[in-house]
């Protein structure tokens, strides 16, 4: 049977100057928890994982798993430029009460396959019995990962997925073809649930779901039923809340201003709002959250 999975990537809080805000951050966890979405994915790109400490990725992960884990799936993100530093939070998210992982490829310094192999195999055994994901995001890591690799990766212990970023449904396709019919392979790209699905994918990792849970959820269920017009509608909707926020991460905490969930900035190099896009995503808001 065919799944069309949400798993919301969140983003997470941080005050104006840039500090951590653990209690807004928590507040965004509780308002995903209201999604009915199947999963969350904690400090992947959304959540600015290249700019949060260790000792914020503690908390942060033990939070998530306070207000999520008895409403949703929680996939906490470790992936890291050296396997060291990815065992290292594995153990943490471990100790914290994680079960289910992804890791970035190793990212800044290129990587040849072998070198991709030996990292997750590394956070493979170090996720024991846990559920590990490869994340493939070759735009952001300089590291691709070819149909091959990943059918190489797929034969490691505790791998059972890939969650794909900016890639075309027809390398999904091509992925889908060569790894086992029970590893799961996720889209990045927000308004592809039904397409990604199409060619074998069984869902779908959505920040701007984050923020608007209801048109991606009216997606996933008219999909499950088969209404061509409820998917067509619903698909027009989400069309525009993607169109509107996208992968922006500021534009998503200008969405929770709008919905009074948490006064939520960003740390990294991200452009604020202006005051059109800000209207914009009021307007979104208001109609589709």
């Amino acid at each position: 049977m065919t799944r069309y999975d949400i798993l919301t990537a969140i983003p997470t809080a941080f005050h104006r100057d840039g500090s951590l805000d653990l209690d807004g951050s928590r507040a965004i966890f509780r308002y995903v928890g209201q999604s009915g979405n199947e999963g969350a994915f904690v400090l992947g790109t959304t959540g600015e994982f290249p700019a949060v400490d260790v000792a914020e990725f503690t908390a942060l992960v033990s939070a998530a798993l306070e207000e999520l884990a008895d409403r949703m799936r929680v996939i906490v993100h470790v992936g890291q430029p050296s396997a060291y530093e990815a065992v290292r939070l594995v153990g943490i998210a471990r100790e914290l009460g994680a079960t289910e992982f992804a890791a970035l490829t190793p990212y800044y310094l290129r990587a040849s396959d072998d070198a991709v192999l030996d990292y997750f195999r590394a956070v493979s055994e170090a996720v024991g019995d846990g559920r590990l994901y490869v994340y493939v995001y070759p735009a952001r890591s300089g590291n691709p990962v070819s149909p091959g690799l990943l059918a190489r990766l797929a034969e490691l212990p505790n791998i059972v997925g890939a969650k794909v970023s900016e890639l075309t449904l027809d390398d999904i396709a091509a992925y889908r073809a060569v790894v086992p019919a029970d590893f799961e392979i996720y889209t990045g790209a927000d308004r592809d649930l039904v397409a990604a699905a199409g060619v074998g994918a069984q869902g779908v990792v959505s920040g701007v779901s984050s923020v608007t849970p209801k048109p991606f959820r009216s997606l996933a269920d008219a999909a499950r039923t088969g209404d061509a017009e409820a998917i067509a509608a619903a698909q027009i909707a989400v069309d525009e809340v993607v169109s509107t926020i996208g992968g922006d991460m500021a534009r998503m905490k200008e969405g929770y201003r709008v919905l009074g969930v948490a006064d939520a900035y960003c740390r990294m190099a991200l452009d604020e709002p202006d005051a059109a896009a800000r209207t914009e995503v009021a307007r979104v808001v208001a109609a589709h959250a």
